[in-house]
């Protein structure tokens, strides 16, 4: 169908949209399963052990979302691209949703962030624990990126004990050789004094689903309208 100037700027930056949301959908969907079915970890299912619930329910977010973000990115996509209607306004929909949830989750997490951080470095614990019971390569790059990316080193900080030293950054200065930030209080910290930036995050990410949301609005409406004026063609013609 033809689509007008503003049609077909809001059709490109939902199919944009739709590639970053499918790459990170993959991104925890695929973390999430190999966390599931990983060798390592896969029997931790079947437990019954106190630090293996959080871990459990981390891994099924992951799956969840994942799965989410694709089934949203399959309406979407198709309907972006093929300019179908029943499938933009099922993507609409989703969309609605999600941002919904975002907004809620932010402010949530906001008021809760002593909580969320807890429950946060319960999981790097968990995570923790199971590389060093397992060894586990996957969860050792998955402690690397979480190392590196909060600038902390394990449990303890402490190079002469700290058994994950081999996943930890580079330390900064004389005196991080000797001891680092630990990651559970790093986590703790963070949900605590940058609140606010957590927060900003969600209602960002929130912000750019709505954005989504109305291309997806503007382009249905031009589908429309041209389905009209191709209607009323063909009946003045025939």
């Amino acid at each position: 169908m033809a689509l007008d100037g503003c049609g077909i700027v809001c059709k490109y930056i939902l199919i944009l949209f739709n590639l970053i949301f499918a790459l990170l959908g993959f991104a925890f969907l695929g973390l999430g399963l190999w966390l599931r079915f990983s060798n390592s970890t896969r029997g931790i299912f079947g437990m019954d052990i106190p630090y293996t619930e959080t871990f459990i329910f981390g891994v099924t977010v992951l799956i969840a979302l994942g799965s989410v973000m694709l089934i949203v990115v399959m309406f979407g996509d198709y309907g972006a691209c093929n300019e179908k209607k029943c499938a933009l306004q099922v993507f609409s929909a989703l969309l609605a949703i999600l941002a919904g949830a975002e907004i809620v989750v932010g402010v949530l997490a906001y008021s809760r962030r002593y909580e969320v951080g807890a429950n946060i470095a319960e999981f790097y614990n968990s995570l923790y624990s199971l590389y060093i019971s397992g060894g586990d390569p996957g969860i050792g790059v998955t402690l690397t990126f979480i190392h590196n990316m909060l600038h902390c080193c394990g449990i303890t900080g402490i190079s002469l004990v700290e058994v994950v030293k081999q996943t930890c950054p580079k330390p900064d200065g004389f005196m991080e050789k000797l001891v680092m930030p630990n990651c559970p209080g790093v986590i703790t910290n963070v949900f605590d004094s940058k609140a606010p930036l957590v927060m900003g995050i969600f209602l960002g990410t929130g912000a750019l689903l709505i954005t989504a949301l109305v291309c997806t609005i503007i382009l249905l409406q031009q589908i429309k309208k041209t389905s009209r004026d191709v209607a009323a063609y063909y009946s003045t013609v025939y």
